[in-house]
């Protein structure tokens, strides 16, 4: 089972919100996940940015893949 550290959309149409979840790289991407970690607001004046830095770290080394966007939010975190 490859696992991926990924977000998945939430909020209404133009006003986005994502959580940063931790899901089999075969589900959709608003499908099932394994578990939460945290959150990112792109509509707020700075972004908003929450994440859990010793589940990201955890699920990391135990092999999961963050995507593009949430390695780029883990290193603006300072948790990369």
């Amino acid at each position: 089972m490859a696992v991926k550290i990924r977000l998945r959309r939430m909020g209404a149409k133009k006003a986005p919100f994502y959580r940063v979840v931790v899901a089999d790289s075969r589900s959709p991407r608003n499908g099932r996940f394994i578990e939460e970690i945290g959150y990112y607001d792109p509509t707020k004046e700075p972004a908003v940015v929450k994440i859990d830095g010793e589940k990201a770290k955890a699920w990391i080394g135990n092999g999961a893949q963050p995507t593009d966007t949430v390695k780029a939010l883990l290193k603006k975190d300072g948790i990369l």
